[in-house]
């Protein structure tokens, strides 16, 4: 708080004295000083009247008067004024009365004679003080009424808020549904939540992966090895072998793992959408696309991706999904602008991506910078002796979600499980488990799936295995040149076959079919 020379100058002074010399020389004083507002009084019983009507700022009252002495004006004026901050000046000539004067309440005292200067600059610094301290009061006033006339404010709004979550309660059911309305997340983090509530509400694969075998603890050893760096890992092994769950644990057990694991499977992607889904696009890009797409490496940023079936990407891709990992920086669809990213790549592909690449259907170049850190995922049937432990594991799953009480497993049955080659692997395994559980009646698992029915893998001869592919192979390009080598579509290829037109693609570079 500041006072400004006008507030000092025009504050309102009284002088009370009974010898009509002293007022004269203290207002002659006062207004060449350049007070505007000093008035003055002999009869000191007056004092308090006046007092009560002007309130003023400063009153000069000399203690040696008839009638009413200085002391007993005090004590009536505390009736009128009350506070610390008393606004009373003495005039005295006997220093016994000074102490006795400031005992009473007033604040200074000014000694007779007068010294001028002495006057002038009690004075001055009694009404700094004391206009300051009306100020603060004032403040202090104002500051209570605003608090409580927002307090009465916040209370009224309480009151109204509380009645509209009791509606939107009634309305919604939970509080989640009012968070919901909340509309001020950025892009990338709603696309994140999306993203990441997909993630969540999608089962695993076959759930953790079980076992104790000598393979297996090899591979969670190459586990363990490579999850806190950041080098690129390639997982290997058929469909079923667990390649999502490994890519899940490396993730997780990494520096990265506050930060989301984005899942790209590549055959699931329609061949004209890969590239805006992997590296997003802008409006209007293509046509159709009437919204600003923010795609799954920019998602990924600080995080782990995992891209599934990566021998499934189109070659034309390749070149940009190279620079992602070489130089981790991007351009959306649509956009000239670069964007940079920190991204760490799990690749995963039930393919020999060598052969691939013999093809010319695999960048050599992408190959290598995949490879660094390779883990081969061993199919089932080279871990029999964890299949107890995997129907155990799925037994008690399929308990909780059917709501059975399957206690035991016959030593027949588990023999049976652990003879046939298993070629879906674990989610074979899984699925036969899943369906034991649904037709059991009873505490033991009644497996009815005939095994011997299946090929095992030891009984097929390559002969055979080559002549599924030639048939797979001559049967692709019948259809092709049937409608004349058009895929998608009514009368494309992909529908007469039965295929997605990027299932059909990725068939097609498995075999080397090209239009001639």
């Amino acid at each position: 708080m500041i006072l400004t020379e006008s507030e000092i100058m025009s504050a309102g002074i009284l002088i009370v004295d009974d010898q009509e010399s002293n007022i004269t020389l203290l207002e002659q004083v006062l207004v060449e000083a350049g007070y505007t507002c000093v008035t003055s009084t002999m009869d000191p019983q007056t004092v308090c009247g006046l007092h009560d009507k002007n309130r003023y700022d400063l009153i000069l009252l000399d203690l040696q008067m008839p009638v009413m002495d200085g002391f007993q004006v005090m004590e009536k004026l505390k009736s009128v004024e009350s506070g610390s901050h008393f606004p009373v000046l003495v005039i005295t000539a006997q220093p016994g009365h000074k102490l006795r004067a400031l005992e009473v309440g007033a604040k200074d005292f000014i000694s007779k004679p007068f010294d001028l200067v002495e006057v002038k600059t009690r004075i001055r610094n009694m009404l700094e003080v004391r206009l300051l301290y009306k100020k603060l009061v004032n403040y202090n006033k104002e500051l209570e009424e605003t608090v409580q006339e927002r307090t009465s404010d916040l209370l009224t709004a309480n009151v109204q808020l509380t009645q509209e979550i009791e509606e939107r309660k009634k309305a919604e059911g939970s509080l989640q549904g009012t968070y919901a309305e909340i509309k001020t997340l950025k892009d990338r983090l709603q696309e994140e939540n999306i993203y990441l509530q997909q993630e969540v509400d999608r089962e695993y694969n076959f759930g953790e992966i079980i076992g104790q075998s000598s393979v297996l603890t090899r591979v969670f050893l190459q586990v363990e090895q490579v999850a806190p760096m950041n080098a690129t890992v390639l997982l290997l092994g058929e469909t079923g072998t667990g390649k999502g769950v490994v890519a899940r644990a490396i993730h997780s057990s990494s520096s990265r793992k506050g930060r989301p694991l984005i899942t790209v499977n590549c055959t699931t992607l329609p061949s004209t959408l890969v590239e805006s889904e992997l590296f997003g696009r802008e409006r209007g890009a293509f046509t159709g696309s009437d919204a600003r797409q923010i795609g799954r490496f920019e998602l990924a940023d600080g995080g782990t991706i995992f891209l599934d079936e990566i021998g499934e990407m189109p070659l034309e891709l390749q070149c940009k999904l190279l620079r992602v990992i070489q130089d981790g920086e991007f351009e959306r669809l649509g956009s000239p602008r670069t964007i940079k990213v920190d991204v760490r790549i799990i690749a995963a592909t039930n393919r020999n991506l060598a052969d691939e690449v013999k093809n010319g259907t695999f960048r050599e170049d992408l190959y290598y910078r995949l490879n660094v850190f390779p883990i081969t995922m061993p199919p089932l049937r080279q871990r029999s002796e964890d299949i107890p432990l995997l129907v155990n594991h799925f037994v008690a799953k399929f308990n909780k979600k059917i709501g059975k009480r399957i206690e035991t497993v016959t030593k027949e049955t588990l023999n049976s499980l652990q003879g046939y080659s298993w070629p879906g692997n674990v989610r074979e395994l899984e699925s036969v488990i899943e369906r034991a559980v649904i037709i059991t009646q009873g505490t033991s698992l009644q497996v009815l799936d005939r095994f011997e029915s299946f090929p095992k893998i030891e009984e097929s001869t390559g002969q055979e295995i080559k002549a599924l592919v030639e048939l797979e192979h001559d049967h692709i390009m019948q259809v092709l040149k049937k409608t004349g080598w058009r895929i998608e579509g009514r009368n494309g290829a992909a529908i007469i076959l039965g295929l997605n037109a990027s299932t059909l693609r990725a068939r097609m570079r498995k075999y080397g079919i090209v239009r001639v």
